[in-house]
């Protein structure tokens, strides 16, 4: 499938939990269970203080966007970056309002520290893929922001990686379509 409609997005949030176990997205995604927990509240209360949509800050030749709604009709998910930094550059994009050019950088909020897996690191690629649809850029990093070690990640966005993410979400969509959950805990490696 080439692209898919808006009627088929599913929310970008999910890859994180797809990439992580396969079965857990689709008991969360699919069959629609799902259960707080005290690390699930944590990572709540932390969004709430960056989730602002109504709040941009200017630092010099930065500006800062918070909760900017991002969605792709080639990956078919929608969903919210939790920051993205436009920094002026004569390479990036006009935006609207705004004098000069600018790139984009995502920034991605999470509770606790680094993982091993890829789960992280594919929910931001796919919000680096949605935000170049979206505004016809390219953007070569973005970035992970770890709350327990208060310590940010510079993450590069490679063919290897964008690949990775594409097959996650046709995946995705393939569950959802069917109303599959696997019975097996997997996870998926770049």
């Amino acid at each position: 499938m080439d692209t898919y409609s808006q009627d088929e997005f599913l929310p970008l949030s999910g890859i994180q939990h797809f990439c992580f176990c396969r079965r857990q997205w689709a008991l969360i995604h699919v069959e629609n269970q799902w259960v707080e927990n005290v690390l699930t509240v944590e990572g709540k209360l932390m969004h709430d203080r960056v989730d602002d949509p109504y709040f941009t800050e200017v630092r010099g030749d930065i500006i800062i966007a918070r909760s900017m709604p991002v969605a792709s009709h080639w990956l078919g998910l929608q969903g919210v970056c939790d920051v993205v930094e436009f920094y002026r550059s004569p390479d990036g994009v006009a935006i609207h309002g705004r004098q000069g050019k600018y790139l984009a950088a995502p920034v991605e909020y999470k509770r606790g520290k680094e993982k091993q897996d890829t789960s992280n690191i594919s929910q931001l690629c796919a919000q680096v893929i949605c935000l170049e649809e979206m505004l016809s850029i390219s953007i070569q990093s973005g970035y992970l922001y770890y709350g327990k070690t208060r310590r940010r990640v510079e993450v590069e966005m490679t063919h290897e990686l964008r690949s990775h993410v594409k097959k996650m979400s046709d995946e995705m969509h393939t569950y959802y379509r069917r109303g599959h959950t696997p019975q097996e805990i997997g996870r998926a490696h770049v």
